[in-house]
């Protein structure tokens, strides 16, 4: 075991699972799966013997199979260059990007197929992303009030609070202590079925913790096509 700064690294490997895990300040055991390449890591409180936590993950075996399996069926991804020609999306709908060069306030526009984003003339690519990421942001946090608001009073259950950021490998995460929860801007990409589906998961986490076999049953109780749902959310998010 190697210790940097507060943490503790170690490996598993559990049949032909490799697992890194890492030893923190924490209360709780979590364990995720880092796309692109699939990489399994748990993290465990300093406290937890050693063959609990292997134990935690011998369980989560199948949960881990399945979602490496779905990692590695989904197309590549190209690395969107933000030029005229490309496809933005937007709740599901597929628009051509067409730039524009004019010197005044930035914006982007959906309309007739297209998404007209206006920059500044020489603007690079970093910065054409952080504008359409923050437009992104906008849409949503429009969209998410009236969808939270209904699946809390389907469920009973009601968060604190909620925000938007961006996430490089999840759609959306749950704080259980604070009660609050955190949307990926670029859900604003996805058909409006998805952020219902990504809205009722993360207020499931306030009731259960982990990704286990009663967390699904919840999810079927109030959307029993979920995992259909969830396909469509972790399929190839554009083409070049």
């Amino acid at each position: 075991m190697t210790a940097v700064k507060g943490k503790a690294a170690f490996t598993l490997n559990l049949e032909e699972i490799r697992v890194e895990g890492e030893r923190k300040p924490i209360k709780n055991i979590h364990l995720r799966i880092k796309p692109p390449e699939g990489r399994v890591v748990v993290s465990a409180p300093w406290h937890m013997p050693q063959s609990a936590v292997e134990d935690f993950v011998r369980r989560n075996l199948d949960w881990i199979r399945e979602n490496l399996r779905q990692i590695k069926a989904r197309p590549p991804v190209p690395r969107r260059k933000y030029e005229t020609g490309e496809t933005l999306f937007l709740w599901g709908k597929a628009y051509r990007l067409r730039i524009i060069a004019a010197t005044g306030e930035r914006s982007l526009l959906f309309r007739n197929g297209e998404a007209v984003l206006c920059v500044e003339p020489g603007s690079d690519r970093e910065t054409r992303e952080k504008y359409v990421l923050e437009c992104y942001r906008e849409i949503l946090k429009k969209a998410i009030p009236p969808v939270l608001d209904r699946w809390e009073k389907l469920t009973g259950l009601n968060a604190a609070e909620w925000r938007t950021k961006t996430m490089k490998t999840r759609w959306g995460t749950c704080n259980t202590r604070a009660r609050r929860l955190w949307f990926n801007v670029e859900l604003a990409e996805k058909p409006p079925v998805c952020l219902e589906y990504v809205v009722l998961h993360e207020l499931m986490h306030l009731v259960e913790r982990y990704h286990n076999a009663h967390f699904a049953a919840l999810l079927d109780r109030y959307m029993p096509h979920w995992r259909e749902v969830k396909q469509t959310l972790n399929g190839q998010k554009y083409t070049g």
